[in-house]
């Protein structure tokens, strides 16, 4: 459908817009409706919520048809799979829901996408890396469609400060698939009379965009998508990492300023910035002196590395992060303290879109339990809780139905502002002292085991990401983690080759569930 199209219709124009709570989905529905009838056309939009993840997708479907005088047209309020012409998208995963649907179809469909993507509960609560590659959903997409235009609009919208239904109408303007000239979009939108500057601005960019997809160019095409989930640092650009190499102090405050010159002095440039991450992130968890006991056990490592590495510096890199990862485990203090953060609030003001003349409220769900609330106490009092089972079925039997606290209003932010300063009792904390015990405890096994068999102790060094999160996760990761690791010391002492890849493969099982069926599967 163009731009020109003179034809007769004898179906309607079919047209499905996927979008979540907040982008606009209803908007761009709107303006459709409104820019179809005033140019004659009869037209029908309903919706279908959808609570599938995040705050679930909305289908927006639309239909339009021509009033030649040929009497009022029954128009249909779902789409059909194979019969829709255009799939509006707002984010990369929806566009590929779309694809499996039926919705899109190499004969018919012309989808409209945005690169962006909004990472699914599967993807966000995998035990590894779950999420799913963006480059394989754009080439799904565009094999299935008939022609695909796709561009991060979300980051278009952002940057013309609106929300991405603007971008979007401009990318469907700009497709030529609707047979309706581009000023009668921009009257749609001036009709709306919300928000009209700033959509027209991204209403423009996402046109040109479209219109350059238009135009024939070579077959490497060049999509923005954000950073690859194979990315070890996505957020650093290479210019930004070459500059922490030769500078690390560059981004470290003053507080730290002796630590980035340990780190540039003793630290090989390869393995530079994630060490100097690591320092930041212990300094900022718990205070310097952390930070430098985070520094030693690296520059154990490093000794270890330098006397046994083959020169990838896999095995530094690797106890670098995973260490910085332990050693700011999350307990209550740390999450206080990160929902109470001034930048927190400043980012969801501006994902909220909240103006000048706006109140925002916070509302946090909390469930504490017993062993997280024995693991913040000294390491008396958290024992104690935990040898015995009468105290801990009080505590969790008051906990039960969780708290809701109102971070915004006086009451709700003291509470967990006092709660976050209590940093100064964690080192002398139960938790804080089993997982010093444990960090050393296997760096002393990595360290003992890469001078024998350098890749067998990469292995082990990378599997401390099987511990995660807290309360049922982190137990389980924990018995994980403790049954690979048992399983490496059998295989230490039978000196087999394929160690490091038999330890792989049980990482591997142990993420795949948060059981640990897997893992016990291939163990037996």
């Amino acid at each position: 459908m163009s731009n020109n199209a003179s034809t007769k219709l004898t179906r309607p124009i079919t047209m499905a817009v996927l979008a979540m709570g907040g982008e606009g989905g209803g908007v761009l529905a709107d303006w459709a409706v409104d820019m179809a009838e005033q140019n004659g056309y009869w037209a029908q939009t309903t919706s279908v919520p959808g609570v599938a993840q995040r705050t679930g997708a909305t289908v927006y479907y639309l239909e339009f048809f021509k009033n030649e005088g040929q009497g009022e047209p029954i128009l249909s309020v779902m789409p059909t799979p194979g019969e829709v012409d255009i799939v509006v998208a707002s984010e990369l995963m929806e566009a590929s829901r779309a694809v499996f649907r039926g919705f899109v179809t190499k004969e018919t469909t012309t989808l409209i996408a945005s690169t962006n993507r909004v990472y699914s509960m599967q993807e966000r609560t995998a035990m590894g890396d779950g999420r799913v590659s963006s480059e394989e959903l754009i080439a799904a997409c565009q094999e299935a469609a008939k022609r695909m235009v796709a561009e991060n609009f979300a980051k278009v919208a952002e940057e013309s400060g609106t929300v991405i239904s603007a971008a979007l109408f401009g990318a469907l303007a700009g497709s030529n698939s609707l047979p309706f000239e581009k000023n009668e979009f921009i009257k749609a939108i001036e009709r709306g009379g919300v928000g009209v500057k700033n959509s027209l601005v991204a209403f423009e960019k996402a046109y040109a965009i479209a219109q350059a997809e238009l135009q024939p160019r070579s077959s490497a095409v060049s999509i923005s998508i954000g950073p690859k989930p194979t990315d070890t640092k996505p957020g650093l650009s290479p210019e930004e990492e070459l500059k922490v190499i030769d500078n690390p102090a560059s981004v470290v405050g003053p507080k730290l300023k002796s630590q980035a010159e340990r780190v540039k002095a003793e630290i090989p440039a390869p393995a530079r910035v994630m060490v100097i991450n690591g320092v930041k992130r212990c300094a900022d968890y718990q205070d310097v002196a952390y930070a430098d006991e985070y520094l030693a056990r690296v520059v154990k490592t490093l000794a270890v590395e330098n006397s046994a590495g083959n020169g990838t510096f896999r095995l530094l890199n690797e106890v670098a992060r995973y260490t910085a990862l332990w050693m700011t485990y999350e307990d209550t203090i740390r999450v206080a303290d990160l929902k109470t953060r001034r930048t927190r609030f400043g980012r969801v003001n501006k994902e909220a879109k909240i103006a000048d003349d706006q109140m925002m409220q916070v509302r946090e769900y909390l469930h504490p339990m017993a062993e997280e609330i024995a693991d913040t106490l000294p390491t008396f009092f958290g024992r104690a809780i935990m040898n015995s089972s009468p105290v801990q079925k009080f505590i969790n039997n008051l906990t039960k139905n969780g708290m809701r606290l109102q971070t915004t209003s006086v009451h709700g932010y003291l509470l967990l502002y006092t709660l976050a300063r209590l940093r100064f009792i964690r080192r002398r904390s139960l938790r804080f002292t089993t997982e010093q015990v444990r960090i050393d405890e296997w760096l002393t096994f990595v360290n003992d085991v890469a001078r024998a068999d350098y890749a067998f102790a990469c292995e082990l060094a990378e599997t401390a990401t099987v511990i995660k999160g807290y309360g049922d996760t982190h137990k389980n990761g924990w018995k994980n983690f403790t049954t690979i690791m048992n399983e490496a010391k059998q295989l230490q002492v039978s000196g087999k080759n394929e160690n490091a890849e038999r330890i792989a493969q049980l990482r591997q099982a142990a993420l795949a569930d948060e059981t640990g069926a897997k893992l016990r599967q291939i163990l037996q």
